[in-house]
């Protein structure tokens, strides 16, 4: 838990940013970097890499202010920079060096970043995934295709999980990179998704290199790093707004507003049900912020993720339900339409986009299966290629 004498110092260190960085006035990137420089990009984080050193729910202060006072919201900016990369970079890398080198532009949002976990052959089996890394003196050659990357093709860097070590079981033969996404031998080819957008992309790796200084944890360590990654991922995705009312149950409310002509008694008790259980999300989440270490997340983190992402399907399925005909109208389908990096556009899209939000970090039969096993303690699945070397497990 905090103290008062930890809130006193990061509001402090807050107010005085919005004095001497306007955000409504200055860039984005010099704001951040004001906040970052402050401490207030992670307050959990130690002084000189973007934090003060001190409980992870005194984030919620330092967020308030700012964000209050027109700050923007940086997880929305650079979702898995600040939501995933920071925190294993902070963890695992190597050196202060590579952490310096790294943390400050990811923090002001001008290196974007992606995470190169799934593979065609392994989406919810991550552990089985095939890319491969073969050390060859001071870096690592990389080989082999990831699928479903969201952002690759606006990313500088990435958090990328191959198999260094083939002869051992799959959870125990990786090790984990941070990889050039401009560096030669890596390719970004974009998947256009069902919202006429391209958010989402395969990658493939020919003969990349990676420093060895890049590596995030020991050599056969990446399932280990990889678990910082997930649990970040998850807390993050299922983190909902500090003001009531805001997200995503915003958007059914405002729709709501706009059209007194569609009311009705139903819809009302549907919207009613929907904002009170968004309510409840936020609650839980802010108490769970509140009563946060300097440590990272658990696999606690899995419920807001799994809350979060079926009420946001439903959230959406109410507007649409409430659009009525109107609903059918989106045009978003064209090659050339609007802004592809642009996902949150008008609510068709957001309803389309919202079919996702149960696969993506994780699907939910799998958060139920964590929450199973590692927070309720019921017993795990039969793993029947448990302890077998990665290369004699079959393969379809």
């Amino acid at each position: 838990m905090g103290t008062a004498v930890d809130a006193d110092r990061v509001a402090e260190a807050a107010h005085r940013v919005m004095r001497e960085h306007d955000p409504r006035a200055v860039p984005i990137p010099e704001f951040l970097g004001a906040c970052f420089d402050a401490g207030l990009s992670w307050v959990h984080f130690p002084e000189g890499f973007g934090g003060l050193g001190v409980s992870r729910g005194m984030q919620a202060v330092a967020d308030r202010i700012l964000q209050g006072a027109g700050g923007p919201v940086p997880l929305g900016l650079n979702p898995m920079g600040y939501g995933m990369a920071a925190p294993t970079i902070r963890e695992h890398a190597q050196t202060d060096d590579v952490r310096r080198e790294l943390l400050r532009p990811l923090a002001t949002t001008e290196h974007i970043w992606c995470q190169l976990f799934s593979e065609p052959g392994a989406g919810s089996d991550v552990a089985g995934l095939a890319t491969s890394a073969v050390r060859d003196g001071d870096t690592w050659v990389i080989n082999g295709q990831k699928v479903w990357t969201s952002l690759a093709h606006r990313a500088r860097w990435g958090l990328l999980l191959a198999r260094s070590d083939p002869d051992a079981p799959k959870h125990k033969g990786l090790t984990y990179f941070v990889v050039d996404m401009h560096g030669p031998g890596v390719e970004t080819r974009p998947l256009r998704q069902m919202t006429g957008h391209a958010e989402f992309n395969e990658v493939y790796f020919n003969d990349a290199r990676i420093p060895d200084t890049h590596r995030l944890g020991g050599v056969g360590d990446g399932w280990r790093v990889a678990m910082t990654t997930l649990m970040n991922e998850r807390s993050a995705l299922g983190a909902s707004g500090s003001r009531r009312g805001a997200g995503t149950i915003a958007d059914a409310v405002n729709l709501w507003s706009s059209r007194p002509e569609r009311q009705t008694a139903v819809l009302r008790d549907r919207l009613t049900s929907l904002w009170l259980r968004a309510e409840a999300q936020r609650l839980t989440s802010e108490r769970s912020r509140a009563s946060a270490t300097v440590g990272g997340p658990g696999p606690e983190g899995s419920i807001g993720k799994l809350v979060g992402a079926e009420l946001n399907q439903h959230i959406y399925e109410f507007c649409m339900d409430f659009l009525g005909p109107e609903g059918l109208l989106y045009g978003g389908y064209g090659a050339g339409d609007g802004d592809p990096d642009d996902h949150r556009g008008p609510i068709q899209q957001r309803f389309l986009r919202s079919r996702a939000n149960t696969i993506e970090g994780g699907t939910s039969e799998v958060m139920r299966n964590i929450l199973g096993e590692r927070v309720l303690g019921l017993p795990g699945d039969l793993r029947a290629d448990a302890g077998m070397a990665w290369k004699e497990i079959p393969r379809g």
